[in-house]
């Protein structure tokens, strides 16, 4: 059943600490808040823009498992305003995800925004198609002139998300970044400052 990200996320335990320290009361009503699942034109152009994310799985012995997964600026697809994917890269060939994703389909994304200090969670059920037997699928995940091997394909359908405070979040700059912010710099000041960059 997808509902909101607090029946998920806040068990018995978890509601517990949040009443010894105060905050029960207030995420109480948060419970009451309505469901949250379908992407809104906030989420979405987040998604879009991300080189990377994280992506948490468990396996069937219970300990969770952490993955970067990078790409192409906007390698992570929004396929419909409650289902995400991507084409799944050759990696170091361990299949750490992929095996947890075959065991449980529970995953959580982590995406962060280090310049404008964003970060969205989701929780999704997943699931691994192969490459083969979704052709159109593939041709909407690829991304055009990436040269990396695509092994397989990722869906996600989102049960819930929620967007953390931006507190104690460090501003972080891509070279990119970087360069579009120095192209705004007057020629003179770039020559003095960052003479490699005006080659």
């Amino acid at each position: 059943m997808i509902q909101n990200f607090t029946k998920l996320a806040f068990t018995d335990s978890v509601k517990k600490v949040q009443e010894q320290n105060g905050s029960r009361e207030s995420y109480s009503r948060m419970e009451n808040s309505g469901d949250q699942y379908v992407l809104t034109s906030r989420e979405t152009p987040l998604i879009e823009s991300r080189d990377s994310f994280y992506m948490a799985t468990v396996g069937e012995n219970g300990w969770p498992y952490v993955q970067y997964r990078g790409g192409p600026k906007g390698f992570l697809k929004v396929i419909d305003s409650t289902t995400l994917g991507y084409a799944d890269y050759r990696g170091n060939m361990q299949y750490i995800s992929v095996g947890n994703i075959n065991s449980t389909g529970k995953a959580s994304l982590f995406l962060i925004d280090y310049t404008t200090q964003q970060r969205l969670k989701i929780w999704v059920e997943s699931e691994v198609l192969s490459v083969g037997e979704n052709p159109e699928l593939l041709k909407a995940l690829e991304v055009p002139g990436y040269g990396a091997q695509i092994e397989r394909l990722i869906i996600f359908k989102i049960q819930a998300f929620d967007w953390n405070c931006r507190q104690h979040i460090t501003p972080r700059y891509t070279k990119n970044e970087i360069k579009e912010g120095l192209a705004n710099l007057d020629p003179e000041i770039l020559k003095s400052c960052c003479p490699d960059e005006i080659a």
